[in-house]
């Protein structure tokens, strides 16, 4: 049997990358997590902030260990197996993964290790500024990664000579014209993602009658970031389709499963797309509310796939179904923030045992979703693999299939190696909780006596659960 290259290239693409998104996807929320607590701590003198943000920090570790493990495959996949788009594109997309490294990596790997190794050694507000700092390098990051993929999705700022892309305009370059959208696409999908994670170990710990105050805390916060970002999410998906409608109109076709342009915009909540017969099969939908989404008008229309030649569709069920796999969980999101508002208004939100149980096991969601919105956003692209420019079979390298279906296999092997590691390890930690080790008093932060609760547990551990440091705005003592 003759094995395709374009197809196993494009299968080692995905799996790298459908690995890979959820560290930096959860790493970007998870350090401004770390960084809102830190402030908190700064300003309250809270100890189950501090405790909470020195929890955090040892996951966010372990993310961003396997985010950097796992994205330096992709790099090197450009010229192993993508080497004529390379040739094609280099001149654009490498400056752009190369200011991602410059101005956001050493940026996070610098100030991560004074989170990692300096909580007793340098003062509170350099901890903190440390935090925020990684944060902001988190976020630029994505800035320019997005930035890259969004040019492969609409390019601008380029001129084509002797068939290679040339950049005429770096500002047109960047904010290409599905950019914006993306990115705040993204950024907001990985807020939402930690939200969800966050609130899964809170319900956890309640569930186990441990670490009453973290888990409290942790669920407040977790149901009031949910309770925004979900539905700001819904928003910012309508503005980013609509966006797409315009620049890349096949691809919101087979998102919707839309076929005809004078067929009724029905908004599908399911159905069967068959390609051959260009009709969906078992439809189940609301009337003229695709249209009005789209158009913004009940009786609008839109092009639809057959409007398109056949060789520039995209594979139509894939999209179609991850893309409700992604709307699902959003809807299903939301659902559950304005659930956990409603229990806290009634004071409920640590008694309801029915939505502790509940959300304890939603942790993978976020991710799940972003996943699908990848396959929704490169899949949706093709046949292209720079959408109008270059087609995916002529941007490889002309490697053999057998060649890619061996790496492949090392790839899928090493990978899940190394995800069953991290995540057994993360479970760890998180079954150790925020006393998991002594927390010493960090250099510059006075000491002030413990709550009867935190003495309570101190005594009753030997002194090794409970101590944290004081104020870190307090005059110190004696």
């Amino acid at each position: 049997m003759e094995l395709d290259p374009v197809i196993l290239a494009r299968t080692q693409f995905a799996f790298t990358i459908s690995f890979h998104i959820i560290f930096p996807a959860f790493t970007i929320g998870l350090s401004a997590y770390i960084a809102v607590l830190l402030l908190l701590w700064m300003r309250t003198g809270k100890e189950k902030f501090h405790r909470l943000a020195r929890f955090w920090t040892k996951i966010f570790a372990i993310s961003f260990a396997m985010g950097v493990v796992s994205g330096i495959v992709l790099t090197y996949q450009f010229g192993t197996n993508w080497s004529r788009f390379a040739e094609f594109s280099g001149n654009v997309i490498a400056p752009l993964i190369g200011y991602e490294v410059l101005t956001a990596f050493y940026l996070e790997a610098t100030f991560l290790g004074i989170l990692l190794f300096g909580w007793n050694r340098f003062p509170p507000w350099l901890i903190t500024t440390a935090a925020f700092l990684v944060a902001i390098g988190t976020a630029i990051s994505a800035f320019w990664i997005l930035s890259a993929n969004s040019w492969m999705q609409t390019p601008a700022g380029f001129e084509i000579r002797e068939e290679i892309a040339y950049p005429t305009d770096w500002i047109e370059i960047i904010f290409n014209p599905s950019f914006p959208y993306r990115l705040a696409h993204m950024l907001n999908a990985a807020y939402l993602t930690t939200a969800v994670v966050v609130l899964a170990v809170g319900a956890r710990y309640l569930l186990a009658n441990q670490h009453h105050e973290e888990a409290r805390t942790m669920l407040r916060m977790a149901v009031g970031m949910i309770a925004v970002t979900a539905p700001l999410q819904l928003v910012i998906g309508d503005m980013h389709g609509l966006n797409t409608l315009e620049h890349q109109p096949v691809k919101v076709a087979a998102m919707e499963g839309h076929w005809h342009e004078d067929d009724p915009g029905h908004l599908l909540i399911f159905g069967v797309p068959d390609e051959e017969e260009r009709r969906n099969h078992f439809e189940i939908g609301i009337p003229y509310l695709g249209a009005l989404i789209l158009t913004h008008d009940l009786h609008g229309t839109y092009l639809g796939l057959a409007d398109f030649p056949e060789e520039e569709w995209p594979p139509v069920a894939n999209v179609f179904y991850t893309f409700r796999i992604m709307v699902g969980i959003g809807l299903l999101l939301i659902a559950v923030g304005f659930w956990g508002l409603y229990n806290w208004r009634r004071g409920r939100l640590f008694d309801s045992r029915l939505f502790l149980h509940s959300v304890q096991h939603m942790w993978p969601l976020g991710f799940i979703a972003i996943i699908a919105g990848w396959f929704v956003t490169e899949q949706g692209r093709q046949p292209w693999v720079a959408q109008g420019l270059m087609r995916t079979a002529d941007g490889i390298s002309p490697v053999s299939g057998g060649s890619l279906a061996v790496s492949l296999a090392f790839f899928v092997i090493i990978y899940l190696i190394i995800f069953a590691l991290g995540l057994f390890y993360m479970n760890r930690l998180i079954a150790r909780g925020p006393f998991g080790e002594v927390t010493e008093e960090p250099a510059g932060v006075p000491s002030r006596p413990l709550s009867a609760s935190t003495e309570a547990t101190r005594r009753a551990t030997g002194g090794r659960r409970g101590q944290g440091p004081g104020h870190p705005l307090e005059e110190r003592k004696g």
